[in-house]
């Protein structure tokens, strides 16, 4: 093994623990991740003016969309608060969570995960039922979130450094990559869980006290959160590329079976950086599918997996065992019925 592969693992072991334990890379863990993606690729040799522009322009698009979306629903925020109610008492709590966790992970790939999880908080403010019940939902929802903001660029960052590392050849990926080769996937698994999100509630509306919202967002959020996602996507860019000799080398090798399973992983570890470490135009399509299902199935099971969950979470104050008692068993039954299906079946 190469002077560089052993660097690369020191810096992936780095990106994977490091933020579970050092408390000030956890409060700065995009510029923790920067300055790691950055090392990644000088250890590497890698610089050019290529990789640099590629760096700085690629994080646009999901970048503008966080912040366009962020701004239209702070300003639409008490015009949905208004209608929520009516809407609730017309069609009942069931036929509305489901609509809920449908439409959001539907949406989630054009609005971002991000602004998906912001309308989910406010909405399920509103709904007035018990907190256990509540926090089944928004679980639920989380999930739904995850998996349908892959479909698409704008939704979240793995589906953008999944379209950068494989936008040469063999795969050529364009902006619909990943809907063209999961929508199939994804897209029932959105239906059922929100078919089970739905038969959760209670038949009838109470007036139970749930989950609220710690507090609104305000502008000075929505700017701050726009620089940290354009310097986060930057950093997996980075990342990605430094870590690409060494997933030639040795990850494509692993068999898909086992790829999906080591994907387990990101329940507690950032899909996107994961994504950026193992994925590669070395990789077989049917190795690629099994690692990006299993990354975003584990992403829900627990807080840590997920920007969606990390934002409901903190706004709800629902706590890791609360999360963890509904997210493991939902995650743990999706991936084996998923296993089943790709590997198995296939």
């Amino acid at each position: 093994m190469t002077l560089s592969n052993i660097g690369i693992i020191i810096i992936l072991l780095a990106v994977l623990v490091m933020p579970f334990f050092v408390k000030i890379v956890e409060e700065n863990l995009e510029i923790f991740l920067f300055i790691m993606g950055v090392l990644a690729v000088t250890i590497t040799s890698q610089w050019d003016g290529k990789l640099i522009i590629e760096g700085v322009s690629e994080p646009v698009k999901i970048t503008a969309a966080v912040l366009i979306a962020g701004i239209f629903f702070r300003m639409s925020q008490k015009f949905i608060a208004g209608h929520v109610q009516a809407f609730l008492n017309t069609v009942g709590p069931r036929v509305f969570v489901f609509i809920l966790v449908a439409a959001l992970g539907v949406l989630s790939s054009v609005i971002t995960a991000i602004i998906a999880a912001l309308v989910l908080v406010e909405l399920i403010s509103h709904v007035k039922l018990d907190k256990r019940t509540e926090t089944t939902v928004v679980v639920l929802a989380c999930f739904s979130i995850g998996l349908g903001a892959a479909l698409t660029p704008v939704g979240e960052p793995l589906s953008t450094i999944v379209i950068s590392k494989l936008k040469g050849a063999p795969y050529f990926a364009g902006f619909w990559f990943v809907l063209k080769n999961l929508w199939a996937y994804i897209i029932p698994a959105i239906l059922v869980i929100a078919l089970t999100a739905a038969f959760a509630v209670p038949k009838k509306h109470t007036a139970a006290r749930g989950l609220t919202e710690d507090r609104r967002e305000n502008y000075k959020d929505i700017t701050v959160r726009t620089i940290k996602v354009y310097f986060f996507v930057m950093a997996l860019i980075f990342l990605g590329q430094g870590f690409k000799p060494f997933i030639d080398a040795y990850i494509s090798k692993i068999p898909p079976e086992a790829i999906y399973w080591i994907n387990i992983t990101s329940a507690i570890l950032d899909n996107a950086t994961l994504t950026a470490a193992e994925i590669g135009p070395s990789m077989s399509l049917f190795q690629i599918n099994a690692a990006l299902l299993g990354l975003l199935i584990a992403g829900g099971m627990l807080i840590p997996g997920n920007i969606p969950n990390i934002i409901s979470a903190g706004k709800l104050k629902i706590k890791s065992r609360d999360w963890a008692v509904i997210g493991l068993p939902v995650g743990m039954t999706l991936m084996i019925l998923y296993f089943i299906i790709i590997v198995i079946v296939k």
